[in-house]
């Protein structure tokens, strides 16, 4: 097992260097570089010149990949934000626990929601239930995250008015006690949360009730249902989990689908979260923003995928002397 962890370790690191080399290369040649956005900037040329130097702008592209790296690994110095004119550390600091939070929520919603619906279809395969399941999930999944929300915020936020329709917290939450600002919390949780969840719930119904399917035909579970054992035990305990491998694997695909759904649901909801800064950061042409958020992003996929292959691995002792 330590030789696969240490194979798995360095193939992951190998990876993200990849990702961020790549990022910060592609942001350096594209139009509307920083260099380019400081020179759109009105004010005298002389100052133009004295921040694109500041910034290192003015180098070779591998003197300044070089510097950026070095500072990076190194001294954790992420640069400073062009926008914010802040520590890129600090921005991203402060954004970070907000999509956490979020991303956190919407995957219990997924697995929750998605897992009972799968096991649910799968339990009464052909009947008008699994019809009306595999419909429903496809509608889910199909429909555009940004679309979700908006329906959302106009449902139960415009039309009933049970859910504040953005933000992470209420004017003058800071005010509050703890209890009442958790509850704060939770209700702006709520519509941002479920769009994110439910739109990817669709695809983990479909995913659970597939492998359902193939292992409540196998042997053992008519061996374990002539024993006389209650169908509710049957599929929860022994169908499911012999469905735990590729059940697992669905969490190393959940994750970057989250991500990429976070930042179209952070703006719809104004959610100060990494997908709201990197929008920001975008137009703002903030290049050491968008290479701290994309380096993030790299770091949870990639996380998030060894701990799928770690527990894959754990699940079936195989792929450890593959």
């Amino acid at each position: 097992m330590t030789g696969y962890l240490i194979r798995r370790l360095a193939a992951a690191a190998l990876l993200l260097w990849l990702v961020l080399t790549t990022t910060f290369v592609l942001l350096r040649l594209v139009p509307g570089d920083a260099a380019t956005a400081i020179s759109d900037l009105p004010i005298p040329k002389r100052q133009k010149e004295i921040l694109i130097h500041a910034y290192g702008l003015d180098r070779p592209l591998p003197e300044q990949y070089v510097r950026w790296l070095g500072a990076v690994a190194l001294h954790g110095n992420l640069g400073i934000s062009y926008a914010q004119l802040r520590p890129v550390r600090t921005v991203v600091a402060e954004a970070l626990p907000a999509t956490l939070l979020l991303a956190a929520a919407a995957l219990l919603i997924e697995y929750g929601v998605g897992t009972a619906l799968g096991v649910a279809a799968a339990r009464r395969s052909g009947s008008a239930l699994d019809k009306a399941i595999r419909v429903a999930t496809l509608l889910l999944y199909s429909q555009p995250i940004f679309w979700l929300g908006l329906m959302a915020i106009l449902l139960f936020s415009g039309r009933l008015g049970w859910l504040p329709a953005s933000h992470m917290l209420s004017v003058g939450a800071d005010e509050m006690g703890r209890g009442a600002w958790l509850a704060d919390l939770a209700k702006h949780l709520v519509l941002p949360a479920m769009t994110l969840g439910l739109a990817q719930a669709g695809g983990a119904a479909r995913f659970v009730r597939a492998g359902l399917l193939e292992v409540l035909g196998r042997d053992y579970i008519r061996t374990a249902r002539a024993k006389g054992l209650s169908e509710r035990r049957v599929v929860w305990v022994h169908g499911l989990r012999a469905a735990l491998v590729p059940i697992i694997q669905l969490l190393a695909l959940s994750v970057p689908s989250l991500l990429s759904g976070t930042l179209m649901t952070e703006v719809v909801f104004a959610w100060p979260g990494l997908g709201r800064i990197t929008y920001d950061a975008i137009l703002a042409r903030d290049s050491p923003v968008l290479l701290a958020t994309t380096g993030v992003s790299a770091i949870l996929v990639v996380g998030s995928n060894l701990v799928a292959d770690l527990l894959h691995a754990a699940a079936d002792p195989r792929v450890r002397d593959a």
